[in-house]
């Protein structure tokens, strides 16, 4: 060779690679259009396309072995057997099952997973919070809510109360005298006497059902200060 023409440069061994895996597809999707696939009927491939196929293998194998004196790996001579053994044909006839690429390193893509990282912990610590505080405010509200209803219902049941003893029994009969017999005067006082009997019974439940309220009352507060 002259040693006047430089020789082809070539950055790493997978360059090389790449060059024979072109080569080898391209002469695979020309024998594929001339010689389709066929099998034969016992289930055999087709003899003259096995042949053919072996015969631009060992073209191409042949041509790239002649090539590599002109070449160089990172400044390095070509050993065509490393490319060429019977392995590396058979891995290179399925060569973007067995390729592997890696992208280059992005210290901005870097700083964007652990600025992602940083968010995620400050959520999950956001959470965390919630879990703590959302449960006790619900139950203090809730608790707050029943007391005001307690409160409110006591505050009826004593009008009521102060309202029947204020009134009582003989102020019905007086707000009557003087109006003479009334129709149905035995069944008026008949309801009469029942309402005030029901106001009766209710001045002396009254009691219980306050004490009550105060259990409940007694109960949320309990609920609360556990949440």
């Amino acid at each position: 060779m002259d040693s006047t023409h430089r020789k082809i440069e070539l950055q790493s061994p997978s360059d090389f690679r790449y060059l024979i895996d072109n080569v080898r597809r391209a002469a695979a999707d020309s024998i594929n259009a001339a010689f389709p696939p066929v099998e034969g009927a016992d289930g055999a491939e087709d003899d003259l396309r096995l042949h053919i196929e072996a015969m631009v293998n060992d073209y191409i194998t042949q041509t790239f072995s002649l090539a590599s004196p002109n070449l160089t790996i990172n400044g390095l001579p070509v050993d065509p057997s490393h490319f060429f053994s019977s392995s590396s044909q058979h891995a290179s006839s399925e060569p973007e099952d067995q390729q592997v690429q890696y992208e280059p390193f992005d210290p901005r893509k870097r700083y964007r997973i652990e600025d992602l990282a940083r968010e995620e912990e400050a959520l999950l610590r956001s959470i965390a919070s919630l879990k703590r505080r959302v449960p006790a405010s619900a139950a203090g509200s809730w608790a707050a809510a029943t007391e005001a209803g307690t409160a409110a219902d006591e505050a009826a049941a004593a009008s009521a109360r102060a309202r029947v003893e204020a009134e009582g029994a003989e102020a019905g009969r007086r707000a009557l005298e003087g109006m003479g017999p009334l129709d149905r005067q035995a069944e008026l006082e008949e309801a009469f006497g029942g309402a005030v009997e029901a106001l009766g019974r209710l001045k002396r439940e009254m009691p219980a059902t306050v004490a009550k309220m105060e259990r409940a009352r007694v109960a949320a507060g309990y609920v609360a200060t556990e949440l």
